[in-house]
């Protein structure tokens, strides 16, 4: 069962869509129909904030909002509790009652207000009941002061708050790493090259970086994202210098491609873009549709970056994310638009049980 967008947050999306299609049954919960959703085998529409009641907060806030439900949820969408109850009930008693411990969303959330009413009250502090709170909308929470944590402790004795290295110092050198002999991780700060050496074939550096008009994919379609699209698909930053080589200007469309895959993006030029680079955006929701050249292992019509970026760890060792950097070819797209259909809902087929007439 998966929620989120796998298909904004994971790179070469060619090898996650033929992971995908090896699952025997894909349950998806979500709000919108991205391509993560419309590759589900069964989809449990899900309300949005608004449309459900929650606690606002992180650990790190000064206050605990009170998230109320501001209106009911469109057609079949219920909150992930509701759901998930409904999913329960359907596989048995025991289990439904396993799930909900006989608590409905509303008192879940009396529940888990509890503990922290409790502690405010301890302390002497502001700790209305429930009903106050929801009523009010928020509660102060106590914030102490920052002391710099173990950092700090250990700066100051590091005999008596030693760090939890093997030295209980700080360690440029590790031999504890070291000695696993990975020849991608030494046991020092090295730089290495990016995994993509200098191609002649890929001339392009490629920077995909989180967007700056959407939290990762979220709401894609939104007036915000849209607005900031050029020619309808996620905007491709270049150089003049590059952009006059390749015979583009503002507001031409691009194919951007390498081994990896391709994709279609919107040209905006920039001084502010060094050249040799090519700046395309995360989050443009992935977009599949067959490649009008045929060459491509996997082709998007709405220039997602994830098509680009190869699904490689930094190292043996961490085996962190590599997908903000890759090597790309760009040139001008001069064929037939395909149209961007990321945000289009799937095709519907109504099923007639046989003998019966029902649908």
């Amino acid at each position: 069962m998966g929620r989120g967008n796998p298909f904004h947050h994971h790179q070469d999306l060619h090898r996650l869509s033929q992971a995908i299609g090896r699952v025997d049954t894909f349950v998806v919960q979500e709000q919108a129909w991205t391509a993560t959703a419309k590759s589900a085998d069964i989809v449990l529409p899900i309300s949005f904030s608004l449309e459900r009641s929650d606690f606002g907060g992180t650990r790190n806030d000064p206050r605990l909002f009170a998230m109320q439900q501001l209106c009911e949820p469109r057609g079949e969408a219920r909150s992930d509790h509701e759901a998930l109850a409904a999913v329960a009930e359907a596989m048995g008693p025991e289990e439904h009652a396993g799930f909900t411990e006989g608590r409905s969303p509303d008192q879940w959330l009396r529940h888990l207000y509890e503990p922290t009413r409790k502690a405010l009250e301890e302390r002497g502090l502001d700790a209305p009941d429930f009903d106050e709170f929801w009523r009010r909308g928020w509660i102060d929470l106590p914030c102490e002061a920052d002391s710099g944590g173990f950092l700090e402790a250990f700066r100051k004795a590091p005999v008596d708050r030693p760090l939890g290295t093997p030295s209980g110092r700080i360690e440029i050198f590790s031999q504890e790493i070291a000695a696993y002999g990975y020849d991608d991780a030494p046991g020092m700060p090295v730089w290495r090259p990016h995994l993509r050496a200098p191609d002649a074939r890929y001339p392009f550096h490629l920077i995909a970086n989180a967007p700056s008009t959407r939290l990762h994919s979220q709401l894609d379609f939104g007036e915000t994202s849209c607005r900031a699209k050029v020619a309808g698909r996620e905007k491709l930053r270049l150089n003049p210098a590059d952009a006059s080589a390749l015979s583009l200007k503002n507001g031409d469309v691009a194919r951007v491609e390498n081994d990896c895959g391709a994709c279609l993006a919107g040209v905006e030029i920039t001084p502010s873009v060094r050249p040799g680079v090519a700046h395309l955006q995360t989050g443009a929701w992935f977009d599949p549709q067959p490649d009008p050249e045929g060459t491509a292992r996997v082709f998007c019509a709405h220039g997602s970056a994830n098509v680009l970026t190869p699904d490689k760890g930094t190292s043996q060792l961490t085996r962190g994310c590599t997908g903000q950097v890759s090597r790309v070819a760009v040139r001008k797209w001069t064929g037939a638009l395909p149209p961007v259909r990321a945000f289009d809902p799937p095709c519907f087929v109504t099923l007639e049980r046989e003998g019966t007439g029902d649908e």
